[in-house]
């Protein structure tokens, strides 16, 4: 046992590389993808430490090119979840009694280790296993998911120190334990930080975790929990489970063991998790906490003081970058009609030089979107914009999945602010814009709070402070994470805390105190130094 108090030193956010051409970390990612994509490798489940192949695989393949195979993983069953189970709450022995200071230096190593020596390794499977650029690999692949373990591990320090007062006579303390039994990771394909961060935080606080990544982004996710490995992470603490939600979800739900529930998805899905869970209440030991990050309907809201260029960068970065496939991507635009022509020339003009194709070129802005799922859908938005009387298509709404899964970044124009592609999630690259008249301004403002469902991420565009004042406290439930002249996307840890409310999560704030929070449970203490020694009070003589 540690004798002494450790402070977490203070964490800074990582710097990002910029792979510009001549630079030295070019060429090393370069050579780095080509050797990954020259490999085939087979992916097991890992379960208390041990890795477990189930023989019922699924091929790992490059979205923008969905002919290559870069692999293979091995899906759990109802089995080896039960296994996962038996094998996290005997870790939890050890784990949960670890010093806390003691548990943060494996993620400290492991964040060292992601922009260090593995850093060209975490870009390169999320650029071919996800379909991400260098650029949206390096910020979050490598920074974001470096930042989430350095800043929690400090979060934690911060906690630990928050002490109660203790007036003449007593010492009060609190003390933070891990939750009783197990948690539950479930991951999404779109952010490899996100990936490593659910079950990190959650096992970071004494927790031991059942993380089911998402099938689209195995390969990444495995980078993951190998590099937590070598960092001295203890077999069962976080065991790895790939699987179809059912298979995997269904058995975990049922054990009397679970604890905890963190989120990242559709929120569809979540909903269902919760009703599922709702329903097994009388069967836990403790009430489950549930910690959900979900849909979106993004945002942006024009002024007739914005600027013409801020807007158009803006949303052209907001709604295209990673293919829209982001749970904060701009996805509905409001613009003033005194604006609207100069926007939409620019609009046009820019998004036509957009250039997309094979992450591996870093030429092209844009990838492809995930899976033939993902595909279908977002084209069956587009084909009904083409089909609509109170729309039309202004760029782009190609789409071609004959090598990969392609889809132009398209823009739709459209008469009704009601219409489907500006109320319903889409997750691609598909901006829909309503043009409100000037002297509308109040009503377009109450469409823009009241259309969707969801309250993620908003922003929006003026020079005029009093109007920016007044479009930020009118929007004020609208969106958990609000941009001020900015895109609504790009969230930073330590510096724009993430999550939403509404249909959009339960807005715990991934990376911040407030979200490992949610994964401790406080202990108060009151010691007596001198306990009285008779029961009656002065008020009875």
């Amino acid at each position: 046992m540690s004798q002494a108090y450790f402070e977490v030193p203070v964490p800074y956010n990582e710097p990002y590389l910029s792979y510009a051409p001549g630079t030295p970390e070019r060429v090393a990612l370069q050579n780095t993808l080509k050797e990954m994509s020259a490999q085939e490798i087979e992916i097991p489940l890992i379960i208390g430490g041990k890795e477990v192949r189930t023989g019922n695989t699924q091929p790992v393949v490059m979205p923008h090119n969905h002919g290559h195979k870069l692999g293979v993983y091995h899906k759990a069953g109802k089995k080896e979840v039960e296994m996962a189970i038996e094998a996290a709450l005997e870790a939890r022995k050890q784990w949960s009694e670890m010093p806390w200071q003691e548990r943060a230096t494996i993620f400290l190593k492991a964040a060292d280790m992601i922009t260090g020596p593995w850093r060209n390794i975490m870009n390169a499977s999320t650029m071919l296993g996800q379909s991400k650029t260098p650029y949206q690999a390096e910020i979050e692949a490598a920074g974001e998911l470096a930042d989430f373990f350095r800043f929690n591990a400090f979060y934690l320090t911060q906690i630990m120190s928050d002490q109660p007062y203790s007036p003449e006579g007593t010492w009060n303390r609190v003390e933070y334990r891990p939750l009783e039994g197990f948690l539950f990771a479930v991951t999404p394909f779109n952010f490899t930080a996100i990936a490593g961060n659910l079950p990190s935080s959650m096992a970071m606080c004494g927790n031991v975790v059942l993380w089911k990544p998402s099938s689209t982004s195995i390969l990444s996710n495995y980078y993951i929990m190998k590099i937590l490995e070598r960092s001295g992470l203890p077999a069962g603490v976080i065991n790895f489970l790939p699987g179809s939600g059912p298979d995997v979800g269904d058995p975990v739900f049922d054990s009397p063991h679970f604890a905890g529930l963190q989120f990242t998805g559709s929120t569809g899905t979540f909903r269902h998790m919760w009703k599922k869970i709702g329903n097994n209440i009388d069967k836990y030991h403790s009430y489950p906490r549930i910690v959900g990050e979900t849909g979106g309907k993004d945002f942006i809201f024009v002024h007739n003081s914005a600027d013409v260029d801020e807007v158009v960068t803006g949303a052209l970065r907001g709604a295209f970058e990673y293919q829209g496939q982001k749970c904060s991507a701009a996805s509905r635009m409001y613009v003033p009609a005194s604006l609207w022509d100069e926007i939409r020339e620019k609009l046009v003009a820019e998004t036509s030089q957009i250039k997309m194709g094979d992450v591996a070129d870093f030429s092209n802005f844009m990838g492809a979107v995930i899976d033939q799922k993902a595909f279908n859908s977002i084209k069956e938005y587009i084909d009904f914009a083409k089909n609509a009387s109170d729309a039309e298509v202004i760029q782009g709404g190609n789409c071609d999945d004959s090598k990969g899964y392609f889809i132009e970044p398209t823009l739709i124009h459209t008469t009704n602010p009601k219409f489907k592609t500006m109320e319903e999630e889409i997750f691609g690259p598909v901006l829909t814009i309503y043009v409100y008249k000037d002297e509308d301004y109040e009503a377009a403002l109450k469409l823009c709070d009241e259309t969707s469902p969801y309250a993620l991420t908003g922003a929006i565009f003026a020079k005029d402070r009093y109007a920016l004042k007044h479009m930020a406290d009118y929007l004020k439930n609208a969106a958990g994470n609000f941009y001020i002249n900015d895109k609504p996307t790009g969230a930073v840890v330590n510096q724009q805390p993430f999550g939403g409310a509404r249909g959009s999560g339960t807005n715990d704030k991934a990376g911040s105190m407030q979200n490992l929070l949610r994964w401790l449970s406080a202990r108060s203490i009151k010691e007596t130094f001198v306990p009285p020694t008779d029961w009656r009070y002065p008020y009875m003589d």
